[in-house]
């Protein structure tokens, strides 16, 4: 028998409760730096030491925090459903919580990638440096999606909602493009359920959705238990 498929957008609030800060709670910076010198292309070819380091410390950090209890919620939902995660988040907590299928928009901080050939990505630990060069003698860099970038795996998350049977939407403002759009690609049978303490979606022009104005651990815990009742 065919499992109903749901598919979940997760953003920086999903992550925030387990203590991964979000730049947009602090006016466009990410600790204490404009988003655009550590998080765009421009940034990296203006000045890489400054974004290695940064992502060496966001590297560092995860290692300190663990997933928390809507991460594992969603697990749950396994049980009874097919689901999906399209994260905008580059931790890897969706997949310590023991969720089976995840697709980063975004990249992941435990990946760096050749700065020349994209293709070329490996598992990394620790600090990148400068001089750390991929197989083929080119710089390593994070393997993140900044601004100014193409985000390859968006094909992949519109062609998951669009064949989804309920869509989630979790901690996320719904205003970063491309990923923002996704929603869209819904099918119109599909309900879809928002959960974020400050809801930012347009009802005038998605008046389907159920909003959970909750935060994420206690929003996620009531959705999953009224999907699985």
């Amino acid at each position: 028998m065919r499992k109903e498929k749901i598919v979940v957008l997760s953003g920086a609030g999903m992550s925030a409760e387990s203590g991964i800060s979000t730049f947009r709670d602090a006016n466009g910076l990410w600790e204490q730096h404009d988003i655009m010198e550590v998080a765009s292309i421009e940034g990296w070819r203006k000045n890489p030491s400054l974004v290695l380091n940064f992502y060496n410390q966001r590297r560092q950090q995860l290692k300190t925090v663990e997933p928390n209890l809507a991460h594992y919620a969603l697990v749950e939902l396994e049980k009874k459903y097919e689901v999906h995660i399209v994260t905008q988040n580059v931790d890897d907590l969706h997949e310590r919580a023991g969720s089976s299928s995840i697709v980063h928009l975004h990249g992941e901080l435990r990946k760096v990638r050749s700065s020349e050939y994209e293709h070329l990505i490996y598992h990394w630990e620790d600090d990148l440096n400068q001089g750390d060069l991929c197989e083929k003698g080119t710089q390593l860099r994070p393997h993140i999606v900044w601004f100014g970038e193409m985000v390859p795996k968006i094909t992949e998350g519109a062609r998951l909602v669009g064949d989804c049977d309920h869509l989630i939407i979790i901690g996320t403002s719904m205003q970063v493009y491309p990923a923002a759009g996704l929603v869209d690609y819904a099918p119109s049978r599909a309900p879809i359920y928002y959960v974020d303490p400050k809801p930012s979606l347009d009802t005038r022009h998605y008046p389907e959705v159920k909003i959970i104005a909750e935060k994420a651990t206690t929003g996620v815990r009531k959705l999953v238990d009224q999907l699985l009742a």
